[in-house]
C-alpha cells in the first residue's frame, strides 16, 4: 500500500517532472538529480546502475538530452564513439571487450554516460569519474505518489479524458515488483476496468484460457479461481460478513467456509 502524507508534494513534483522528466522526491534521487545536474557542466564519464524500471535511462537523457544511444552488443558501437562527442551506452554490460573499448573512448576524447543493471558496475573498473545507484521503489516509497500521478495522466491523454477527477487510483492494488514498469501496468489495468463491459471481460478470458488449453489437465476445476476468487474478495469487501456473503452469492454457509478455504493463497 501507498500513502503520500503531503497532497501539495505530488503537485511540486509534477512541476519539476515538466521539466526533467525524472522524479526525485525521495533522498536517494535527490541526490542523483543532484550529482546529475552538477555532471552536466563537467566532462566526466558516468555509470548509473539500477534495476530496470528505476529511472536510469531518463536520467541518461536528462544528463545528455542531445546524446545518442547506442547498445553495448551494438556493431556500430566503435564507429558511434568515434563521431560523436557524447553517446549514452546502454547494456553496458553486454560490451565483449571492456579493455578494447575504454581505450577506444579515450583515444577519440568521447564522454559516456553508460546505463547497466545492478551487480554489474565492477565492469567499469576506475573507467568511470562518477558512480550513481538508483534504488528500486520498494525502497524509495516517497517517489511512488508523484510518479502514479504522472502515469494516470498519460494515460487519460492516451485515451483523450478529459476530467482526472473521474479515474481513482485504488493504492492497494498498486504492483511495483517490476519499478515503473510494473507500476505503469496496474494503473494502465485499472483505468481500462473503470469502463470495462461483460463481452471483453469474456474475451479476455477467452485469449488467456486458451493458452492454458494446450497443456492443461483438470483444467476446468484449475480455473475456477479466475473466477470464484475475484467474486469472494469482493463479497469480503463489499459485506465483512460470510453470513451475508452466503446470502447474496445464494451459497450455503459451509460451502462457502469451504470455498475461501480452497483459494485462500489467493485471498491474503
Amino acid at each position: 500500500m501507498v500513502k503520500s502524507n503531503n497532497p501539495d508534494t505530488t503537485v511540486a513534483v509534477a512541476v519539476q517532472v515538466a521539466a526533467t522528466n525524472f522524479i526525485a522526491v525521495s533522498k536517494p534521487l535527490k541526490e542523483a538529480l543532484k550529482s546529475a545536474n552538477l555532471l552536466k557542466t563537467l566532462k566526466f564519464n558516468t555509470l548509473i546502475s539500477g534495476e530496470p524500471g528505476t529511472g536510469r535511462h531518463t536520467l541518461a537523457k536528462y544528463m545528455m538530452p542531445d546524446a545518442p544511444v547506442v547498445h553495448g552488443d551494438d556493431s556500430e558501437l566503435y564507429q558511434l564513439v568515434e563521431k560523436h562527442a557524447k553517446l549514452i551506452v546502454d547494456r553496458f554490460e553486454s560490451i565483449e571487450m571492456f579493455p578494447k573499448f575504454f581505450q577506444w573512448v579515450q583515444k577519440h576524447g568521447t564522454q559516456i554516460i553508460a546505463v547497466t543493471e545492478k551487480g554489474f558496475e565492477e565492469k567499469g573498473g576506475t573507467f568511470f569519474s562518477v558512480s550513481i545507484v538508483i534504488p528500486p521503489l520498494e525502497e524509495r516509497i516517497e517517489d511512488i505518489p508523484p510518479l502514479v500521478e504522472k502515469f494516470k495522466m498519460e494515460i487519460l491523454s492516451l485515451f483523450g479524458e478529459q476530467d482526472a477527477g473521474n479515474f481513482t487510483i485504488d493504492m492497494d492494488r498498486l504492483d511495483i515488483s517490476q519499478n515503473a514498469f510494473s507500476l505503469r501496468k496496474s494503473i494502465m489495468l485499472q483505468y481500462l476496468v473503470t469502463d470495462i463491459t461483460d463481452k471483453e471481460i469474456l474475451d479476455i478470458n477467452e485469449r488467456y484460457l486458451t493458452k492454458r488449453l494446450e497443456n492443461g489437465e483438470d483444467l476446468y476445476r484449475q480455473m475456477l479461481y479466475l473466477y470464484e476468487v475475484p467474486l469472494i474478495r469482493a463479497g469480503m469487501k463489499q459485506y465483512k460478513s460470510q453470513l451475508k456473503m452466503s446470502r447474496i452469492f445464494g451459497l450455503n454457509r459451509n460451502t462457502l467456509r469451504k470455498k475461501i478455504n480452497e483459494w485462500r493463497r489467493y485471498l491474503s
